[in-house]
């Protein structure tokens, strides 16, 4: 079963159990994989959902910092839940020190001998890596070992 699926059933199954947030975190989720289905005229794929999905964690995670700062813990504390639901459908994140692994191998399979070849690196780095680590951690990893 993929993602999309798995979505769509989970809507269901929130529904049955009368989870008003899971239900309603779903829907924004599916409502955002439709709008891509429209948009361009395609059938999504998991990385496509994965992509939606690290999307609205990141949207959530800032929404949460500005709720903190106005004192809104209600919010913090709506969105907090939200972002449980969608790491859910996340695979597990990478560890440093696996994260660390990875990039060696593949800085080495690459050829990269320097800051010169950093955006060749990261571009395979998201490929190879995907949606299991965050951009800027990707980033600051591969600085430190190509300097």
């Amino acid at each position: 079963m993929n993602l999309n699926q798995q979505i769509k059933a989970d809507i269901k199954n929130a529904m049955r159990a009368k989870e008003i947030i899971k239900r309603d975190t779903l829907r924004n989720i599916q409502a955002l994989v439709k709008q891509i289905e429209v948009d361009e005229r395609r059938e999504v794929t998991n990385s496509d959902i994965e992509r939606i999905l690290l999307k609205y964690v990141k949207q959530r995670e800032d929404a949460i910092v500005q709720f903190k700062e106005a004192s809104r813990d209600d919010l913090v504390a709506k969105d907090q839940e939200e972002l449980a639901i969608v790491r859910a459908y996340l695979p597990e994140p990478m560890d440093d020190t696996e994260l660390k692994a990875t990039l060696a191998s593949l800085i080495s399979s690459l050829d990269a001998t320097g800051m010169k070849d950093m955006g060749r690196v990261m571009s395979s780095a998201k490929e190879v890596i995907g949606s299991r680590a965050d951009g800027g951690r990707i980033n600051s990893i591969v600085k430190e070992l190509l300097s």
